[in-house]
């Protein structure tokens, strides 16, 4: 059996910059790569694990990146983003790039606002075959601000260097996350089509009295999404998250089964996957302001 070489690990971006046989970072924390050009690279899958976060915005390339389990080839070009601490693997042989590839440290930003917001960032969990595709309009903002970061590394470091570095990452980001909101919106039939599946599958755990409660991550496995983009999905289309539009599901049920057969509050809340019927009533009087047994008796 052949042997699994564990990944790479690397803690600094000049280590990395090293390996790549690319220049010194001009600041420790952040470095932003120019890939407008063509690189050979050993064949075969290289693993990496990096800790620190990664932009990577290709106008035009051609060679495989594997994220996870899924693998993205870039043809038409956009953005993925990459948390600290993700697996990357990528393909050797000739690739063809162009366009930026930002790294940047937590310590960069753990003293700004934006260090504290980074959760609001959904796209840095978001699985490969969820990048953002960009509008060639778009693309020439996006080209912009990796243009802005460019420069504002060329000058020399001073007081105000990573102040400025911050903010133009931080711009970055909410333009990442408008692009990310148009992207649901033009994207709403297939979203759509998610969303019937989801309601359909949850539909059949409802009616196994065995399933349990259907989880967020339950829910985005079967769908093939990631827990993140799903919620961010719904978001933008429903105003709910997961979590949000399961209940809204399993309340929906609870409603049919307390209107249309004669079952007890403890047998509707075993039949929906709740462990104690505790629970089930206090989530349905969040949900509608009355207690199960109130709402029946509204239908007698």
């Amino acid at each position: 059996m052949k042997a699994i070489s564990p990944p790479v690990i690397y803690k600094s971006i000049s280590e990395l910059m090293r390996d790549m046989n690319m220049p010194e970072p001009k600041h420790p924390l952040i470095a932003l790569v120019n890939n407008n050009v063509n690189r050979n690279s050993p064949k075969g899958e290289h693993k990496l694990l990096i800790d620190f976060y990664k932009v990577s915005f290709k106008k035009d390339f051609k060679g495989e990146v594997k994220y996870g389990q899924g693998y993205y080839d870039f043809e038409a070009g956009g953005l993925a983003f990459l948390a600290p601490n993700q697996l990357l693997t990528t393909s050797g042989g000739e690739s063809c790039y162009d366009g930026y590839t930002l790294y940047f440290h937590s310590d960069l930003i753990r003293n700004y606002q934006l260090g504290r917001n980074m959760h609001q960032y959904g796209f840095f969990s978001y699985s490969v075959s969820e990048a953002l595709f960009l509008s060639e309009k778009e693309k020439n903002i996006i080209t912009g601000l990796f243009e802005n970061i460019a420069a504002e590394l060329d000058n020399n470091i001073d007081a105000f260097s990573q102040d400025v570095l911050v903010s133009q990452i931080e711009l970055l980001l909410n333009y990442s996350n408008r692009f990310y909101n148009r992207q649901f919106l033009t994207r709403k039939t297939v979203n759509h089509d998610i969303i019937s599946q989801m309601d359909a599958f949850l539909a059949n755990r409802f009616a196994d009295k065995q399933g349990g409660i259907p989880t967020v991550l339950e829910v985005a496995r079967h769908l093939e999404v990631s827990p993140r983009y799903l919620t961010d999905m719904l978001k933008s289309l429903t105003g709910q998250s997961t979590q949000q539009h399961i209940h809204d599901r399993l309340i929906e049920k609870a409603k049919l089964i307390l209107s249309t057969t004669r079952l007890n509050i403890s047998e509707i809340a075993y039949q929906l996957g709740f462990e104690h019927p505790q629970s089930f009533n206090k989530l349905f009087k969040r949900y509608t302001n009355l207690s199960p047994n109130v709402f029946r008796k509204s239908f007698n």
